[in-house]
């Protein structure tokens, strides 16, 4: 007999909206990451939030919807390791309670590896005396 407290896995855009809606009034709400976040997207939350749905199902579903580079607008904020360690932190904690299953761990997979390339790429724009590309 299935558990009915079981948590589904992530299955479509709903599934995504809902997952991006809840995580991002988390970090909305941090102490430490909201105030960054909120004062670059100050009154853009819907457009930011409409970005992140077609950036996750993209990349979760294989979709074509997301059309753009994610690293750029990262490149000048004064964020650290701690920072994304918070927000893989919130991340984990609002996939965690949402979902489970394959698709939900590729989401953990690619939030993991997506926090690793962004920190090495900061690293190596802030210790190179030339300007990289982006």
């Amino acid at each position: 007999m299935k558990n009915p407290m079981a948590l589904n896995d992530l299955s479509g855009p709903d599934d995504v909206k809902l997952l991006v809606d809840e995580f991002y009034q988390s970090v909305q709400q941090d102490d430490l990451i909201g105030p960054i976040f909120n004062e670059v997207i100050q009154d853009r939350w819907p457009v930011h939030l409409a970005k992140m749905y077609q950036f996750w199902e993209s990349i979760l579903f294989d979709k074509t919807t997301y059309q753009g580079r994610p690293f750029p607008p990262h490149a000048q904020l004064p964020i650290q390791k701690e920072h994304f360690d918070r927000w893989l932190a919130l991340f984990y904690q609002n996939l965690d309670r949402l979902f489970a299953g394959p698709i939900a761990e590729q989401a953990r997979f690619r939030a993991d590896k997506m926090a690793e390339l962004f920190q090495i790429k900061l690293a190596n724009i802030r210790n190179d005396k030339f300007r990289p590309l982006l």
